[in-house]
């Protein structure tokens, strides 16, 4: 039996660019929470990727990548921010 999924993304609109990181954020972990789903085998992988380098910055990049669809979903923000 399936659990039902959580709907963490009601939308890729945020109100602001730090909203739009925090949503990206969440939304890379909750795709490593779903490609291992398994808590105890990502919590005995951390040691490993908290000491290289390549593997944290790979973590950033897929952050950034999430950060930059949902920056395009709110049209950049409508550069309401820069009069």
């Amino acid at each position: 039996m399936q659990h039902p999924q959580e709907d963490y993304l009601p939308s890729l609109l945020t109100a602001t660019p730090f909203e739009g990181r925090q949503l990206a954020i969440t939304l890379a972990r909750k795709t490593i929470g779903t490609i291992q789903p398994d808590a105890s085998i990502r919590q005995q992988l951390r040691d490993s990727y908290a000491n290289d380098t390549a593997q944290l910055i790979a973590s950033a990049q897929v952050v950034a990548v999430e950060f930059q669809t949902i920056a395009q979903a709110n049209n950049y923000w409508k550069k309401t921010s820069n009069p």
